[in-house]
């Protein structure tokens, strides 16, 4: 293998290219080496030079030759599945790569198109693979660890030093476009199903930055992004939310320098994309980053706090008391930054979910409901339209009040009643009234119910049984003690 590994070394050229001096050492001419247009990546490299030969014993003008020269070396890919196979091989691949870091961050050399290629293609060999089945049937087993990628000695130098390369000043976006282009991105965007959270990082790092720098590329890398969201929203969730915190974190950054007024299509992607993200099962590993690019769309234009709150409402998570701690955490952000008119267009049915919140027999979503009470731009809200929300709220105040079980609700529920009281005494005792009113009503419904119900039972009982009569069972007869 170390043979086949020198192998990619170039042969030194039979033309005198050196002359030696006293102390025996070789002085590299420039004439002697190839121009880079001759350069052909990566099975070839420029005749006459050295690849295990330091940047800074060859002159300044031949040092992008010995770059190209030392990423073709890099092309040679191991096999890390044993860390004992080829270890001499791989160190010497792992100090090119640290030397090529250490040139494209203190190169001063504008990079040439050869030299983008070469890079280019040297990312291409070491980074773009394709997973094995198991990193998304791991999805369904109970094992939430991660998988960590066996060669990150060498795939996180690879990755720094393409970040390095993309962000040198060196490097003109105009010309790296041609290389860094349609294809190059989406494969990047599909090495985000890494279970490494140390590669998304870094694929997240790049990718930013790719859209920072390369203008012409942005519409596309919105759009790639957008058709992972949907393939993950409407078709499967095969990433596991793997890959998705990350974009959403990149897509958070990008929200945030939108121009004013917001494009139709980023309002589109704002009810089709980011709301209905909110449905996963998933949406816990990612949901921080989901609630920031929320956030930052009613930042730029609060008109859509209301067409947000709606979104979620229809998709709140009825059944799973941890889904709605954070759906109810977001609604508190989303309401707090609200204007009045936005807030009326969505109270009522905002406020009807909330007081379901609030009866939840699980204390953390009624405790987390009670605590919007708290928020002092909140309660300014309900205040002004305490007229509609008192009456939605007092019922399930007062069933609190009556009969939770867990004594901090319980506190919240009659801090709350406080409040209301404090607010308006005269519409607190209205709505109390009715309540007792309703109160009445339900109980003398359920006694009406017992009496019509023992009417039949006694009718029944009296019938003599004769065939295949059905026989009436009385309720003490087949009662469980729950």
């Amino acid at each position: 293998m170390f043979k086949q590994f020198l192998s990619k070394l170039p042969r030194k050229s039979s033309k005198p290219d050196s002359t030696s001096d006293p102390s025996g050492s070789s002085v590299v001419r420039s004439n002697s080496v190839k121009r880079m247009s001759s350069a052909v990546f990566p099975s070839s490299v420029v005749a006459g030079i050295e690849p295990l030969v330091p940047f800074k014993d060859v002159p300044t003008s031949e040092k992008l030759n010995l770059f190209v020269s030392k990423l073709s070396l890099c092309c040679v890919t191991f096999d890390f599945s044993d860390q004992t196979k080829n270890s001499i091989e791989k160190d010497v691949k792992r100090q090119t790569l640290l030397e090529l870091l250490d040139f494209v961050s203190s190169s001063s050399v504008r990079f040439t198109e050869p030299a983008i290629l070469a890079m280019c293609k040297m990312s291409a060999v070491n980074l773009f693979r394709v997973f094995p089945p198991s990193y998304r049937e791991r999805n369904d087993s109970d094992d939430n660890d991660p998988t960590f990628e066996p060669a990150w000695p060498h795939l996180q130098i690879v990755y720094d030093l393409l970040l390095k390369f993309i962000t040198s000043p060196c490097l003109d976006a105009k010309v790296a476009k041609k290389y860094l282009h349609h294809g190059f991105i989406l494969r990047l965007l599909e090495l985000l199903d890494s279970e490494d959270p140390r590669e998304r990082e870094c694929l997240k790092t790049i990718l930013h930055r790719v859209y920072g720098k390369f203008m012409v590329h942005r519409p596309f890398i919105r759009k790639a992004m957008s058709n992972i969201f949907y393939s993950f929203v409407f078709e499967a969730e095969k990433r596991g939310g793997g890959g998705i915190a990350e974009l959403l974190e990149i897509f958070g950054s990008i929200v945030s320098g939108f121009a004013l007024p917001l494009k139709e299509e980023h309002k589109i992607f704002l009810w089709r994309v980011l709301i209905p993200l909110h449905k996963a099962k998933s949406v816990g590993g990612y949901f921080h980053q989901l609630s920031y690019c929320v956030t930052q769309f009613i930042d730029k234009e609060p008109k859509l706090g209301s067409v947000v709150i709606k979104g979620l409402l229809k998709f709140w998570p009825v059944t799973n008391s941890q889904k709605e701690v954070m759906f109810l955490g977001e609604v508190e952000e989303i309401v707090e930054v609200m204007s009045l008119v936005e807030f009326q267009k969505v109270m009522v049915p905002l406020f009807l979910r909330i007081a379901c919140c609030v009866n939840s027999c699980h204390f953390q979503v009624s405790e987390r409901a009670l605590f919007l009470w708290n928020n002092d731009q909140i309660v300014n809200l309900i205040a002004q339209n305490r007229q509609a929300i008192l009456p939605i709220m007092f019922t399930a105040l007062e069933k609190n009040a009556e009969s939770h079980w867990n004594q901090s609700v319980l506190n919240l529920t009659l801090n709350v009643r406080k409040m209301f009281c404090e607010m308006d005494e005269a519409l607190f005792m209205s709505c109390h009234a009715r309540f007792q009113e309703d109160e009445a009503e339900q109980c003398s419904a359920e006694e009406k119910r017992k009496e019509t119900w023992a009417r039949l039972e006694k009718a029944a009982s009296m019938k003599p049984v004769t065939g295949k009569t059905a026989v009436l069972v009385t309720p003490l007869a087949t009662s469980i003690a729950c």
